[in-house]
């Protein structure tokens, strides 16, 4: 099934490109991978990094969010609860991909904890959006040990 979403990826990323009326070794000399390494990408058969689909992104001009919506990396559906905490993740530099990866599994798995998965912007409002949400619980059960 991951090859469907590279393929998706890849006809994306060929449509874009093309839009943009680069060539394919254009685009690869651009955003700095090689050009077999991006026909493969093209072609669905390599599924690229979080930090090659951002070099591609800045070529192409389009935000690296789309690519990474594309190539199944962030959940479209999601809205902006943890789109910022993730993009923040993918594109830091200082991290090497198996940490973002890392990283990212225990943001999620923190978020199903408190049952903010794939619930978009409504969940994340309901948790936060009047300052209360688990502070007030947390609140609540300081509260009888304190006195």
């Amino acid at each position: 099934m991951a090859s469907l979403n590279v393929g998706n990826l890849g006809e994306f990323l060929r449509e874009q490109r093309r839009t943009a009326q680069l060539s394919l070794r254009q685009l690869a000399d651009a955003a700095g991978v090689s050009n077999p390494y991006l026909s493969q990408i093209e072609r669905g058969l390599r599924k690229p990094s979080a930090e090659i689909l951002q070099q591609l992104a800045k070529a192409l001009r389009i935000s690296a969010e789309t690519l990474y919506v594309q190539a199944g990396i962030l959940d479209e559906r999601r809205g902006l609860d943890g789109v910022e905490v993730q993009t923040a993740i993918l594109t830091d530099p200082a991290l090497n991909e198996r940490q973002k990866q890392v990283l990212l599994q225990i943001y999620e798995s923190f978020r199903k904890e408190n049952g903010l998965v794939g619930g978009g912007m409504d969940d994340a409002a309901s948790a936060s959006g009047d300052g209360r949400g688990a502070d007030t619980r947390t609140e609540a059960e300081d509260g009888p040990h304190a006195t």
